[in-house]
């Protein structure tokens, strides 16, 4: 969830810091205070596009930073794109300055592609301009599939499998696209380095043991030399005289034995490295012609690694795979009209897959679209139609459905896509119906809405206050709103306010308590005048909201 959004020098505000709660977080203020410049603050964030007049006046850069608490199994997501998140705590920031940004996650700097993948597990923004998740009907299969779960996840994962085998017999019979000239070439060609790799007679780790060798023979000499300096000093008969010299102390000191009998073990290991040393100047080979053949070996090996492969491993490797190649080859027609069929066959296989899983789909889109026509009803449309359009695509790894939602908002009406029929304010509505369905499958913890009101009031809004106390028992929501039916819902009141500080207007925002929200109802009921009797009703909203939001929430325990 959305921990906190701290703001510096963006528009209007100068320096504000918010902390959010679990439920519903409710924000309110006077026309033109600022409200649409805390969502796009929170917008350039994740990776919005930036203004050039988004810089407080006067101010070198903007800065904008948004804190989250992730959950445990959603750990995995972030660390697979390359974010820590520490403590369970992930800082997004953007610093905005002379015309371009810097975006972080835990301090660290990453692109926007990075930012936005990060985002998208983290919060969904839906403002009047922000309806893309409906517009593109690209994303309608994802919302079937969100509402479907579990029910759909076996063949989800049979098509999955299908689509690689089809993938892999397509990359098969794609390298057989060669003519007679060409197979004559690669065959020849093949042959040919086969029999030099074959002719090589290349032993695993044999360059290793090669290399060793030849710096042994190839140093030789400078080895003698010093083996024989070494055996020199050591023949110098000083420990040897060392005993002599002990063995008569020890006729005044009969202590002394321990001293002499270490010297005595030394004079014996001295000795063994004595012989060693003889052995070895003796067994030393200063044979050129073997230092010569060492030589020519590693030559011919590092050669072959030139043409096929880094090491003597790659090297046999790459002959074993030329002589399967050359056994296709040779049996080239007839290889070919395997693959033919096993992708004629991989293709029925993904097919009959894709068919299971559009069953399935169909079957879960008469329900999910059931729900959401239920959802709007109570959201103030009297007539309305809400289907999804299954179209055939060629098949891909999630199947071969393109479906799209389909509405009709008044009688009579022939159903049309939603980008086609539906306001801005419509769209809303349609987005927090979805949301309501979706509300215990949908993964993402933290929505905002903005302007979910538009274009309502009166019985519709107080549904639409009550959905979103709904969806806030299972996801953190933030809502800017202007009608006093939605904000008497909050869980957490904000107040946006702008006020005149040093010649100059200032944006802020702060958590109201005590009696302050029901003051902020008063306002939104009222207008300029709030009597006594506007507190009164103001007072009784809120304690009626609670209850309602209690009711709610408790059905759904």
């Amino acid at each position: 969830m959305l921990l906190e959004l701290h703001v510096k020098d963006i528009a209007l505000i100068r320096e504000a810091t918010v902390e959010f709660k679990n439920g519903l977080n409710i924000m309110t203020g006077e026309t033109g205070a600022g409200k649409s410049v805390i969502i796009g603050s929170c917008m350039l964030a994740l990776g919005g596009k930036a203004r050039p007049d988004i810089v407080r006046d006067g101010a070198e850069s903007a800065y904008v930073e948004l804190v989250f608490s992730v959950e445990k199994e959603s750990e995995s997501y972030f660390r697979d794109l390359g974010i820590d998140p520490e403590d369970g705590i992930i800082v997004m920031s953007r610093k905005i300055a002379s015309g371009r940004s810097v975006s972080r996650i835990n301090g660290e700097t990453v692109s926007l592609k990075t930012l936005r993948d990060a985002a998208a597990r983290l919060i969904d923004i839906y403002g009047q301009n922000e309806y893309h998740t409906l517009m593109d009907t690209e994303n309608h299969l994802a919302i079937l599939d969100a509402f479907l779960g579990s029910t759909v996840a076996a063949e989800k994962a049979d098509v999955k499998a299908a689509y690689d085998r089809y993938c892999n017999a397509e990359k098969v019979l794609a390298s057989f696209d060669l003519d007679e000239e060409k197979k004559a070439r690669e065959i020849e060609l093949a042959e040919y380095e086969i029999a030099e790799i074959e002719e090589a007679g290349l032993v695993p780790g044999e360059e290793e043991e090669l290399a060793a060798e030849y710096k042994k023979l190839n140093n030789s000499r400078n080895i003698i030399e010093y083996m024989d300096r070494a055996y020199g000093a050591l023949t110098a008969d000083a420990a040897g005289e060392a005993l002599s010299m002990l063995e008569s102390a020890m006729r005044y000191d009969p202590e002394l034995s321990g001293i002499r009998d270490e010297l005595y073990d030394a004079q014996t290991i001295l000795s063994d490295a004595l012989r060693e040393i003889s052995s070895y100047v003796s067994s030393c080979d200063l044979s050129e012609e073997k230092l010569r053949e060492t030589e020519k070996r590693l030559d011919l090996i590092r050669t072959l690694e030139t043409k096929y492969g880094k090491t003597v491993d790659d090297v046999i490797g790459y002959g074993k795979k030329k002589e399967e190649r050359l056994g296709l080859l040779r049996d080239y027609d007839e290889n070919r009209k395997t693959a033919e069929a096993e992708l004629a066959k991989a293709r029925e296989e993904l097919c009959g897959a894709c068919g299971r899983l559009s069953e399935k789909r169909k079957e879960g889109a008469l329900i999910l679209c059931a729900k959401i026509r239920s959802e709007l009803l109570e959201l103030g449309f009297d007539s309305v139609t809400m289907e999804l359009s299954f179209t055939e695509k060629e098949p891909q790894e999630n199947g071969a459905d393109r479906v799209c939602f389909l509405t009709a908002l008044n009688p009579g009406e022939k159903a049309k896509p939603l980008s086609e029929v539906a306001s801005g304010g419509e769209l809303s509505r349609v987005m927090l119906s979805i949301k309501t369905v979706l509300a215990k499958t949908d993964q993402i913890p933290t929505l905002i809405f903005d302007e979910i009101d538009a274009g309502i009031s009166g019985r519709t809004a107080q549904k639409v206050a009550e959905k979103l106390a709904i969806i806030s028992t299972d996801h953190q929501v933030i809502c800017i709103t202007h009608l006093p039916q939605i904000a008497a819902m909050a869980d957490t009141h904000y107040l946006i306010s702008k006020e005149e500080l040093d010649g100059r207007n200032v944006t802020g925002i702060r958590e109201l308590s005590g009696e302050e929200p029901v003051k902020e109802l008063s306002r939104l009921l009222g207008g300029a005048e709030i009597t006594e009797s506007v507190m009164e009703n103001a007072a009784e909203m809120k304690a009626l909201a609670e209850r309602k939001k209690e009711e709610k929430r408790s059905s759904l325990q």
